[in-house]
């Protein structure tokens, strides 16, 4: 027996799939970002400890300080992502797996109800709207 969806059937699924692929990609992106950011992080380490003031004997010491303390930051931050993505090794958490997973099936459900464009669509409006997020963002001091 076969379902035809209605206009409001397909509204309601794509409303739906739309909320799935964004509240599982933003669960993995907490993780994922940090391995990106670590990338970054390095990058910006050592272009400041290429820096000048950085290299010089009698550079500014509460720059090295700073300097040191991203260092120390940098790490300590890496470590924690490591530690909610990987069981021990390069074991992935069950939890982590599950994410991958959901996301993918997201991503199959989309492309069968609603089309392959409809998926480009969907992960353009997110990007998007983390990035308007980001951009938007107000200082609270």
């Amino acid at each position: 027996m076969t379902h035809t969806h209605t206009m409001s059937d397909r509204r309601l699924i794509k409303r739906y799939l739309i909320w799935c692929y964004k509240t599982t990609k933003e669960e993995l992106d907490r993780i994922d970002r940090y391995f990106t950011q670590n990338v970054v992080d390095e990058f910006l380490f050592k272009e400041l400890i290429g820096s000048e003031e950085f290299k010089a004997a009698s550079g500014n010491v509460e720059f090295k300080k700073k300097v040191q303390a991203f260092e120390d930051y940098k790490i300590e931050k890496f470590a924690k992502a490591r530690e909610k993505k990987y069981s021990g090794g390069d074991q992935l958490r069950p939890e982590y797996l599950y994410l991958v997973k959901r996301l993918e099936a997201i991503a199959a459900a989309v492309t069968h109800f609603l089309g392959k464009k409809e998926l480009e669509q969907i992960i353009e409006s997110y990007e998007k709207e983390m990035t308007d997020r980001i951009l938007s963002a107000r200082e609270h001091s």
